[in-house]
């Protein structure tokens, strides 16, 4: 006779958890607005003006407010309902686009008037960001949140490959056509975060001020390992960054044109997609620490060897195994900074985390600029890979107890001994 017992528990999956799916849906619609939003504002002010000079600055209206704003809006995510400053952000967002569209359609359309409608973008952005990354750890369970963030991730790569191409065939029709269905998309997320269901979590009871809004960078010095991960993805960007370079290399080093300085644009982003979707389904076991390590390391070899080439299929391989790699520390680094802060904080620390990522990136292009001024396009990559490298080196030496982090899984575990608090004196 057969004895069947008790049916095992089912593992819990992400498609399982609704609150997840209507936000990784509403991810790619943002994203994908955004997306469409830079195609058609990027080509209507050089038709406007003709000036590359304006290009600058639609990228300096969306980085100034969301600069000045950031540990603000991490402060707005810990201290209110995160889906309704979501929700808020969305709206102002859709109000935006949707003055573009009008402003276009009517013919009076300017690049002051794209200038300051794209400001109000990026201050809205500037409370998404770090509201987003603080809100997505209450919609999985624990053991599901690197799994979130690497499909959170895929979200936003497949929203990168997409969104451009989606908005340069709308803009066939004209630009208004493609505000208007970015303002759509824009309304259609809103919507998305206002299904998502959870308990409301009580906000902290510290009184708003100052000292709050720093909080976050106070918690960060606290937290050896949440340091040693931010900063180290901050330099390891800030070196390796050579996308802004690629115009150069597909014209003067590849000898391609256009078709294939878009391959060599679109691999980073499909080499990071690939992994995500890998992690999303095969978490990481174990040595999570040394493995974002050895990924930051991965990255800088495959910048040298990028920086080297003189053959287009080397670059395009180079490129792919650089985007992964970096995919792979990507989603490491957002599981451990999200696991070893409280929710109360999330916010706030999200907040400093964005603007050390925004920070990099800027920097990193500027870096790129100056080091290909003074010492040639080529050895600024390689210098570049070289310094990532080395950074990594030295990153283990400063932060062992990033390098000792375990597992991802529920709770960041850190396998050194902890020092044995003094004895109390009476």
């Amino acid at each position: 006779m057969t004895t069947i017992g008790p049916a095992s528990p089912r593992e819990p999956t992400l498609m399982g958890e609704r609150p997840f799916v209507l936000f990784w849906l509403a991810r790619v619609f943002a994203m994908i607005a955004h997306q469409m939003l830079a195609v058609a504002v990027g080509w209507q002010v050089y038709t406007l003006t003709g000036r590359a000079l304006d290009l600058g600055l639609v990228g300096l209206a969306q980085f100034l407010p969301s600069f000045f704003l950031v540990l603000v809006a991490g402060h707005v995510a810990d201290h209110f309902d995160r889906r309704r400053v979501l929700q808020f952000c969305m709206l102002a967002e859709a109000a935006a686009a949707l003055g573009l569209g009008i402003a276009s359609a009517l013919g009076v359309i300017s690049e002051v008037v794209i200038f300051a409608l794209i400001f109000v973008v990026g201050a809205a952005r500037a409370f998404q960001m770090p509201t987003m990354q603080a809100l997505l750890p209450a919609l999985v369970p624990p053991q599901l949140l690197s799994r979130a963030i690497a499909a959170n991730a895929s979200a936003g790569q497949t929203a990168i490959i997409a969104g451009p191409a989606l908005g340069g065939i709308i803009y066939v029709a004209g630009p208004a056509t493609v505000y208007a269905v970015s303002t759509a998309l824009f309304v259609l997320t809103g919507l998305m975060i206002f299904l998502i269901r959870i308990e409301r979590r009580r906000a902290p009871a510290s009184a708003p001020g100052l000292s709050s809004v720093l909080e976050g960078i106070r918690f960060i010095r606290r937290q050896p390992a949440v340091l040693g991960a931010i900063s180290l993805d901050m330099f390891a960007v800030l070196l390796g960054g050579a996308t802004a370079l690629l115009p150069i290399y597909a014209r003067d080093i590849l000898h391609t044109g256009p078709w294939g300085l878009g391959l060599l644009r679109s691999c980073t982003a499909v080499g990071a997609l690939g992994v995500a979707l890998w992690l999303a389904h095969h978490p990481l076991r174990g040595h999570a620490g040394r493995k974002m390590f050895a990924a930051v390391a991965v990255f800088g070899t495959a910048t040298v060897v990028f920086g080297l080439s003189e053959s287009f299929a080397v670059s395009l391989v180079a490129l792919l195994v650089l985007g992964a790699s970096d995919m792979i520390s990507v989603v490491i680094r957002q599981s451990l900074v999200q696991l070893q802060t409280p929710d109360h904080m999330r916010g706030r620390v999200s907040a400093v985390n964005s603007l050390f990522i925004g920070t990099s990136n800027q920097l990193g292009e500027f870096e790129s600029g100056v080091t290909a001024a003074w010492f040639g396009v080529v050895p600024s990559v390689v210098i570049g890979g070289i310094g990532t490298l080395v950074v990594v080196f030295v990153w283990m030496r400063l932060f062992p107890s990033l390098a000792n982090i375990d597992r991802l899984e529920g709770r960041a575990i850190v396998t050194e001994v902890a020092p044995r608090a003094p004895p109390k004196v009476d």
